[in-house]
């Protein structure tokens, strides 16, 4: 005698079956039934049968064929649900139920779609969801999205689309937040999704040669005060405004860093006071009446210090349109996120971005950076192939025989 009872009722693939008889497998709680594949050959369907917390269950772990199911297989499955390491069949059904009901980004997109079936453009629309949304943000709920989400799904667009791109994707993402808001069914984020207006923004940067020559020509002006701010926009980047409004105060020299007071994010920031800086600051005498670092008329707060800039600049032969104390700004970052050890994050606050949006302008400079190291590697092995007889010397650049 079979000692599960000869025959239960089923149903396979929504069709009622007959009683049918239980074969007994030697692993105790596993038995199958005889059924039929999807080509029609006979194949075993497997069921197990246990009690967990006081409850008999007995439920189908897989078929023969379709699943790749054996008697040991369905063993190991009865073993991990007694010992609830595994969920039942109706556990992961209830999970999946709610699931359903967990109005995710993805889900919204598709209510948003059935909402407005008229709606213009919506092809293109479903391509941006399905290309960049719903890979990084898709399975999310709203308000479960971060900022930080938004800046790595708009920077890594960034590399390779236009800004326009990436705003109408962040605009898509921002009109299926705001419908599930509107409707009740989701909770709003805790921020605003900033648009990025890169293409509006302004870059400047030098070569080295333009570098070189705007350097000597700080050097051999006359107007100290005017070099001294030069430079100091070079070595911290530091914005005009920020330079004129700083007082010897704002400076610890002890533990080396420069206070900036209500800058252009509006919220006082600290800078760190690197060896350079220090060196210019120390050798600007102080006006005792004074309390700024590079003072105006009068000892007040300086507003203006475009003519001697200006002259400093047409001296080192510079484009016309870079701007000689802001331009000296945009060289600062450049070239620490040109150099590839300086990650973008680090570098929004030494600029003391606000919005990252600001940042990320530099972020090609640094993917080139990066793109060259990996191509001094390439070099480095190729030539090490190529002169077996050599060891690369990697600190200093040659070639030492070995």
């Amino acid at each position: 005698m079979n000692p599960f009872g000869l025959r239960f009722k089923s149903r396979e693939r929504g069709v009622a079956v007959a009683t049918m008889k239980r074969i007994p497998t030697k692993y105790p709680g596993v038995f199958y039934i005889e059924g039929k594949s999807l080509t029609g050959k006979p194949e075993q369907i497997f069921y197990i049968r246990y009690r967990r917390d006081g409850k008999m269950i007995e439920e189908k772990v897989g078929r023969q064929f379709q699943d790749d199911m054996t008697p040991a297989r369905a063993n190991a499955v009865r073993w991990l649900r007694i010992r609830g390491k595994e969920q039942s069949n109706q556990e992961q059904r209830e999970v999946e139920k709610a699931r359903e009901q967990i109005w995710t980004v993805s889900r919204l997109w598709e209510e948003y779609k059935k909402n407005k079936p008229s709606l213009k453009g919506i092809v293109t629309d479903e391509n941006r969801f399905q290309k960049h949304i719903a890979p990084i943000l898709g399975a999310r709920e709203a308000h479960e999205i971060v900022p930080l989400d938004v800046d790595r799904l708009w920077l890594k667009m960034l590399k390779t689309h236009k800004p326009a791109t990436v705003r109408n994707v962040l605009e898509l993402l921002r009109r299926i937040i705001n419908f599930g808001v509107s409707k009740r069914i989701s909770q709003p984020i805790g921020f605003t999704i900033e648009m990025p207006v890169v293409s509006n923004l302004k870059t400047e940067d030098l070569t080295p040669e333009e570098l070189t020559r705007l350097l000597q020509a700080i050097e051999e002006d006359s107007n100290t005060m005017a070099a001294a701010l030069m430079k100091m926009a070079l070595f911290t980047g530091m914005r005009r405004g920020e330079l004129f409004s700083l007082q010897w105060d704002h400076i610890d020299f002890y533990r080396g860093f420069i206070l900036l007071q209500d800058p252009k994010g509006g919220v006082d920031q600290r800078i760190p006071l690197n060896d350079a800086a220090r060196q210019i600051l120390e050798g600007i005498p102080r006006d005792g009446e004074s309390p700024f670092v590079f003072p105006g008329r009068s000892g007040q707060r300086r507003v203006d210090i475009k003519k001697q800039v200006n002259r400093i600049k047409e001296r080192a032969g510079l484009p016309k349109d870079f701007r000689a104390l802001h331009g000296l700004r945009h060289v600062y970052a450049s070239m620490l996120a040109s150099s590839g050890e300086v990650d973008l994050y680090t570098l929004q606050k030494l600029m003391t971005h606000k919005s990252f949006t600001m940042t990320a302008r530099y972020a090609h400079l640094r993917d080139d950076a990066l793109k060259q190291a990996s191509a001094l590697a390439e070099r480095l092995v190729k030539t090490a192939h190529a002169e077996p007889g050599q060891v690369v010397a990697m600190d200093e650049g040659r070639s030492a025989k070995g």
